[in-house]
């Protein structure tokens, strides 16, 4: 279900769909960074101990990762995570 949150200057926002946007954002730049360090899933499955399975559904978009999940994502990678806030 969406729902509409109004900020301070009166802009409408759908929040499940932003949530959505920046999620595929996240996943898309995840996987191209895995395939460039020519990794499988298999093997960010070994390094992160989350299984197989779920390290495709996280990629599928068929699971929303935690902050958690994502840490261990990216230093799988040989990565950190950092979230900012940006100006609309």
């Amino acid at each position: 279900m969406d729902y509409i949150i109004e900020d301070r200057h009166g802009n409408l926002t759908l929040i499940e769909t932003e949530k959505n946007i920046i999620k595929e954002k996240i996943l898309s730049e995840y996987v191209s960074l895995r395939k460039e360090k020519k990794l499988s899933q298999e093997d960010i499955a070994t390094l992160t101990g989350i299984a197989r399975p779920n390290i495709s559904r996280i990629e599928s978009g068929k699971y929303d990762p935690t902050l958690e999940i994502l840490t261990k994502l990216a230093l799988a990678l040989g990565m950190k995570l950092e979230i900012h806030f940006v100006e609309k």
